[in-house]
């Protein structure tokens, strides 16, 4: 669960990349998220390591993309895919190669298509539409590098609401429907489009990787139909990302480095028992470089307690920071930043303070003794609670740390009040 300089000092406090992270909740505030630098290296690098020369290795924007955060992931060799004009504006103002820059989502705009054309990035097509659209964009006597993003039929063991690759899933064309072999032949024969390489992705928070041996099964199954009926072999095959990440003791995922060798394997064995030609294989990483790697420290606030029901403690931060509780039932470990190690002392459940009864970060887990003013640490926060942090009450979203050798830089300021007004019109 906890970033790979987890430490707890000589203070009694846990300490990341050499920073006490109760010191950093009282110079810097709360609620605070902190990031580990030699955690995302360390993770970037087991996945380019684990590909070696056989594809690429795309960092997912949408788990967090914070400029200084981009670039780190850029120096350790990393791709990168984004799935809006947003994201692509802060890959470029981080200046991330945009040779390694894919664009994905479903209806996506003709501004998002414009943008991904005009910054060189290869277009991931996810419907019909698109098509349409990228006539428009791309100007005559041109080709765009395009993929198409397929649906293989495969719902892998994970919560529904982030499971993408079956049949019912507003993402890709499928292939049970024949939809993904019209797309090819339409794609092939567009006049302003070099279809480069096919795309899926089953889902997220994935444990069990025989999902992704079954979804490439499938794939090639395709690929051999393509080329015997077609003439059509891809350069490039994407098998999407989603491998899950510790949340819990209980929490047991197989390492980037057997993912990567579990996808490359079917990959490699199902083309030569089909006696295909090898794609470069790609692969799209978000939550397990970015979730590990991150903590989140909230501050104690009130204490309720409901004798013989439950033990209320309220923190400063909540479903505005981290709505994944609410979203997903995603379940969190947290630990007393200035005794980690401290013996518990019966079960409490911490509640946010947003205006929702729902607002609970965890429920009912073992805590030492807590008063106002301790310090909470949540590990593995660093993937899609602040991507999907919002203002809700009003709240201004947290300041965020990178954390390396002793030092912390600020990655992005707290937002101030003022800053909830930028956007309103008086």
């Amino acid at each position: 669960m906890f970033p790979v300089t987890y430490r707890v000092n000589a203070a009694g406090h846990i300490e990341v990349g050499g920073c006490d992270l109760v010191e950093l909740a009282r110079a810097h505030g709360t609620p605070l998220y902190v990031y580990d630098e030699a955690t995302v290296r360390q993770r970037a690098s087991e996945y380019v390591a684990a590909m070696g020369g056989a594809g690429q290795v795309l960092y997912s924007a949408k788990a967090f993309a914070s400029p200084r955060f981009l670039r780190v992931v850029a120096e350790e060799g990393l791709g990168l895919d984004v799935v809006s004009a947003g994201e692509l504006h802060l890959a470029l103002k981080s200046d991330f190669p945009t040779d390694r820059i894919h664009f994905l989502g479903n209806n996506k705009s003709i501004e998002d298509l414009q943008a991904a054309y005009r910054a060189g990035a290869t277009i991931v097509i996810d419907g019909d539409h698109e098509f349409d659209l990228l006539r428009q964009v791309v100007p005559d006597g041109r080709r765009a590098a395009v993929m198409l993003r397929l649906s293989p039929g495969i719902k892998p063991d994970t919560h529904d609401h982030i499971s993408t690759g079956q049949l019912d899933s507003k993402f890709g064309f499928s292939i049970e429907s024949g939809a993904a072999r019209r797309a090819v032949e339409t794609a092939l024969q567009h006049p302003r489009l070099e279809l480069v390489g096919l795309h899926s992705h089953i889902g997220s928070q994935i444990f069990a990787l025989r999902a992704y041996e079954d979804a490439m099964d499938i794939m090639l199954g395709l690929l051999a139909q393509l080329r015997d009926e077609l003439g059509f072999e891809p350069r490039r095959l994407g098998a999407g990302g989603g491998l899950g990440i510790a949340y819990t003791r209980d929490d047991d995922p197989p390492t980037p480095r057997h993912f990567v060798e579990t996808v490359l394997h079917a990959l490699t064995t199902g083309c030569a028992r089909r006696g295909l030609k090898t794609p470069e294989l790609v692969v799209e990483p978000g939550r397990s470089i970015a979730g590990p790697a991150g903590m989140a420290l909230y501050t104690v606030g009130s204490i309720k307690d409901i004798p013989g029901v439950r033990r209320y403690i309220a923190v400063d931060g909540g479903m505005g920071d981290n709505i994944r509780p609410k979203l997903y039932g995603a379940r969190y470990e947290a630990f007393l930043a200035s005794g980690p190690d401290r013996a518990t002392n019966g079960k409490v459940t911490i509640a946010g303070k947003y205006c929702e009864s729902t607002d609970i970060l965890i429920t009912d887990i073992e805590m030492p003794s807590l008063k106002p003013g301790d310090v909470i640490a949540v590990p593995a926060a660093g993937a899609y609670c602040l991507a999907m942090a919002s203002n809700y009450n009003g709240m201004p979203r947290p300041e965020v740390l990178l954390l390396r050798d002793g030092e912390a830089t600020v990655m992005r300021r707290r937002e101030t009040l003022d800053d909830l007004l930028a956007a309103e019109i008086f």
